[in-house]
């Protein structure tokens, strides 16, 4: 399999697409956790906001690490009713059209996520459809949680289908037929993350059969799901290693392979963001 053509060989390593390295489990350890995410050829790190209140701490993180960590600015379904979300909303929406030295690169962590219940669900899709709109005004790609909604989900992008809005569809571990049906949506990447190294899971064939790498973007979500062999264990950037190996058996191919194309990948979709320096 051929490398990307404009990748600068030897200098493109691998990117973590979805990091919530700015949550408490990595108070104590940050700057090493960093290291050892460097160490292992992560060249950035993506971090997902999911509420108003966290949102100030995870861009002070950012901003201590400029250029390798990224902020997103988003509300998680599952924080909806924390807070008065049309006034969350607000303040958000602020957040992302304010001046900033680290630029907000994308629209998330959003979706929707019925897996415990759905006692309100028109409320996730009224605040899902919100910030897809900020998508579209303000040509910023989403990044997208989706639980056990499916057709919900199908329904409402359907509907912006036309539109400009690009993105990744965050820890997929759907069936052959949901993964055809998210990628008919041209400028979205399906995250793949340690699931994939699951001894019981049938992802492997699912991607072997149904997501080209063309497609794919590396994520870790950590501090969840790590992979084996850290399965159990905190989750961390450095174990994003094991996910691309594992996505190497799976297309029977090299690790810089897959390093550069998910790396490519990630560049069509974070186009605020400079993958290929001199760094």
């Amino acid at each position: 399999m051929p490398l990307p053509t404009n990748c600068l060989t030897g200098n493109t390593k691998m990117v973590d697409t979805h990091a919530h390295i700015d949550g408490p489990e990595f108070a104590d350890d940050l700057e090493a956790v960093i290291q050892r995410a460097k160490d292992a050829g992560v060249k950035k790190i993506f971090v997902p906001g999911i509420c108003r209140k966290d949102t100030p701490h995870l861009l002070e993180v950012c901003n201590a690490h400029p250029h390798y960590l990224h902020p997103m600015v988003g509300l998680h379904p599952e924080n909806i009713m924390d807070e008065d979300y049309h006034h969350t909303l607000d303040e958000l929406e602020h957040i992302i059209t304010s001046p900033s030295s680290t630029p907000i690169i994308a629209i998330g962590e959003v979706g929707l996520d019925f897996y415990w219940d759905d006692t309100h669900k028109q409320e996730q899709l009224e605040v899902f459809e919100h910030q897809i709109l900020w998508a579209e005004k303000y040509d910023l790609p989403l990044m997208i949680h989706s639980r056990n909604a499916h057709s919900e989900l199908m329904e409402l992008m359907e509907r912006h289908r036309d539109s400009n809005l690009s993105g990744v569809f965050h820890c997929f571990t759907g069936t052959d037929r949901e993964a055809h049906d998210l990628l008919t949506f041209p400028n979205f990447m399906l995250g793949i993350g340690g699931v994939l190294t699951f001894k019981k899971s049938t992802l492997r064939e699912v991607v072997k059969h149904s997501i080209p790498l063309s497609r794919i973007v590396l994520e870790t979500d950590s501090p969840y799901m790590a992979p084996v062999p850290n399965r159990g264990k905190r989750n961390e950037s450095a174990y994003i290693k094991s996910v691309a190996e594992q996505l190497a058996e799976v297309f029977d191919t090299d690790f810089d392979t897959i390093a550069h194309q998910t790396t490519e990948n990630a560049s069509k979709v974070f186009k605020k963001v400079t993958f290929f320096d001199k760094n």
